[in-house]
């Protein structure tokens, strides 16, 4: 009996244990569970069960999260539905290896969000069980940045690229421009003496063209290589193109139609506007050509703005305001294989001898030394359009003189020619001989200093910018200065470096005559610096005289009338004579300002020639009828003032000024 009771106690404690091994069994089955549970849910990685057909079975929340596909909207569905079109076969293939071996490498492919766009994933494959378990990581993000980096790397290889072709080119150009000048200035000093020749100056005439060719040639590969002087200027681009009109009809020829689109608001930009023609000029040529002398040609001006998303993917652009230059055409387009080579130096679709392939090259050279940005948008068949992005300007538009045309002119006055290539120097000094002037010539800056100052009266100092000595051609520009304060000074040179050029631009007062040059361009080029320098010592004697005539100021201050059309030149013009103790009155017309001249009484009157509506010297005139004795200053940029009537003689102030110009003007219009 206790034998029996002692057994079914043994067996009631087995029982026991089994029953407490089974509850902890399951307890630790139920944690496991939830554990892999946890891990399905938040795992930030795709976990997949997929059948051996690729059929899903099964997705982790981090489907929806990555591909953006609810969990019902893809169980059942093929896999397959979901891979990027180019990706399947490779896919497939991943599968079918899958379902013959336990455990595959990771591959990588593209699969489509449910928004349409691109994600990489990157994949492992296990058969069990006659199902795919498969791990996905979204590598997306790593993808850009490799590409991104990548791109960053490729654009700093055409940087550098283009920087040493850059350094190489204008070495090239100095010494190949100044042989271009002499070949030049030669054939038209020959030319006056075959002038009964035709036969002679029909050859003479094909070798200067030969010149020309190689002188755009030159100033192609300076401008590719960002090492051209510019003379930026702010203007309205919008206006530069609507003056274009008859130069590219001309160009283009009677079977490309024109079609011009200029934005409303449009801003200003500072940029070299010789320069922007010639690119817009060059992109409608190409225009033509592709379009083989028949299609549409369209220019459009507008505001843009680059924004710091697409700054970031192109390392030299900057984000910012810009006045975007866009040409369409209609024509054969640009295969996508070689659309990154266009802007490469010498690199041309044309047919051989239709083009020296540095059209584009001399573009994007351009416009990236003037801070700006150019894309290339085109198809195959489907025409290209390419876009200039040059920075905005908040600066008023700068009033451009025409100088390049008209007849060309000599004079009496001495002129020092520094120059120490002999050639150069002695073509150079017989063409200005030629001209009536009187001319001193210097091996290099050492000795034109010596001569300027061994005393004798210089107009006008004619310097190259390179040239060898210790004493730079720019040290001898401000010492001849300091000598001689009415002398003017022209630089020429076939290669700037930075001794008058910062930042590619000139410095601020630097005039320039780029090699090689024609005898008619030189003359009016020292023609221009020296009329303006006699403007300038006559309204300087203008200024001593009223000072002698007038040394106490009136006890009332002047009262002053400015009449400006551009707000900021206006406010600023205002601020300046207002800090020199002056009234001043402002208007933006003349038909503003006749409304207050006859409310109130001024003793000057400062007026911008070129008003819209009634005109500044008509302005002038009008007001001289009321009050013939009032002083009158026109600001223009003109070389020469209109006469007004009677009355004190107008005074000339020529634009930009500053502010000591700007009082001698004041004073001279008092005399």
């Amino acid at each position: 009996m206790a034998e029996r009771t002692r057994t079914a106690v043994e067996r009631r404690r087995a029982e026991q244990d089994l029953q407490h091994l089974a509850n902890s069994l399951e307890r630790q089955v139920t944690a496991r569970t939830a554990d892999l549970d946890r891990v399905w849910r938040n795992s930030r990685d795709l976990l997949v069960i997929l059948g051996t057909d690729g059929t899903i079975q099964a997705v982790n929340p981090a489907w929806p999260a990555v591909l953006g596909h609810a969990k019902p909207e893809v169980i059942g569905q093929p896999v397959f539905d979901y891979v990027w079109p180019d990706a399947l076969p490779g896919y497939r293939r991943a599968l079918r290896d899958a379902a013959s071996v336990s455990e595959l490498k990771s591959f990588e492919c593209r699969y489509r969000h449910k928004n349409g766009s691109a994600r990489w994933l990157s994949w492992r494959f296990s058969l069990q069980d006659e199902r795919i378990f498969a791990y996905g990581r979204d590598i997306t993000a790593e993808k850009e940045q490799a590409a991104a980096l990548d791109q960053i790397e490729e654009q700093l290889r055409q940087a550098q690229k283009m920087e040493a072709i850059g350094q190489l080119t204008g070495g090239v150009a100095h010494d190949f421009n100044n042989l271009l000048q002499v070949v030049s200035g030669n054939l038209q000093l020959l030319s006056k003496e075959v002038a009964d020749n035709e036969r002679a100056r029909q050859r003479i005439d094909n070798a200067l063209a030969g010149v020309n060719r190689g002188s755009k040639l030159a100033a192609q590969l300076l401008a590719f290589g960002r090492r051209q002087a510019l003379e930026p200027r702010v203007i309205n681009v919008g206006r530069l193109v609507a003056g274009m009109g008859d130069m590219l009809r001309s160009t283009l020829g009677e079977e490309i139609e024109i079609e011009t689109i200029q934005g409303g608001g449009l801003w200003n930009t500072f940029v070299d506007p010789a320069q922007i023609q010639n690119a817009i000029l060059n992109l409608a040529i190409n225009a033509r050509d592709a379009m083989e002398g028949s299609g549409t040609l369209t220019i459009e001006v507008n505001n843009a703005f680059i924004d710091e998303d697409y700054a970031r993917k192109h390392i030299d652009v900057e984000a910012g305001q810009y006045v975007m230059v866009a040409v369409t055409d209609t024509g054969s387009g640009i295969p996508s294989a070689i659309i990154e080579k266009v802007f490469e130096p010498f690199f041309s679709t044309k047919p051989l001898g239709r083009g020296t392939g540095l059209g584009l090259s001399m573009v994007y050279g351009f416009v990236k030394q003037s801070g700006g940005h150019v894309k290339v948008y085109s198809e195959d068949r489907q025409g290209t359009t390419i876009r200039i992005y040059l920075p905005r300007s908040i600066q008023a538009e700068d009033r451009l003189a025409e100088t390049e045309h008209g007849p060309t002119s000599g004079g009496t006055e001495t002129i020092l020619v520094a120059e120490d290539d002999e050639d150069v120097r002695a073509t150079v000094v017989e063409m200005l001989g030629d001209l009536g002037y009187r001319v001193l010539k210097a091996v290099d800056a050492a000795s034109a200093l010596t001569v300027i100052e061994s005393g004798v009266a210089i107009d006008l100092l004619f310097t190259d910018v390179v040239m060898p000595g210790p004493l730079k051609s720019a040290e001898l520009a401000r010492k001849a200065k300091q000598r001689q304060p009415d002398m003017a000074v022209l630089f020429t040179s076939g290669y700037t470096e930075n001794s008058i050029v910062h930042g590619g631009r000139l410095d601020a007062g630097v005039e320039l005559l780029s090699k090689p040059y024609s005898r008619e361009a030189l003359a009016r080029r020292i023609r221009q610096l020296l009329d303006q320098r006699q403007l300038d010592m006559i309204n300087a004697a203008n200024v001593e005289t009223a000072a002698a005539v007038n040394p106490v100021r009136s006890p009332r201050p002047l009262k002053i009338l400015v009449v400006e059309d551009e707000a900021l030149i206006r406010l600023d013009t205002v601020e300046q004579l207002q800090d020199e103790g002056y009234e001043v009155v402002d208007a933006g017309s003349a038909e503003e300002a006749l409304i207050l001249v006859k409310s109130e009484r001024f003793d000057i009157l400062l007026t911008d020639l070129g008003l819209p509506g009634i005109s500044g010297d008509a302005l002038a005139e009008k007001i001289r009828e009321l009050y013939p004795q009032i002083g009158i200053v026109f600001a223009t940029g003109t070389s020469e003032a209109p006469a007004i009537g009677d009355g004190p003689k107008p005074v000339l102030l020529r634009k930009p000024y500053d502010n000591h110009t700007l009082m001698r003007a004041i004073a001279a219009s008092r005399t």
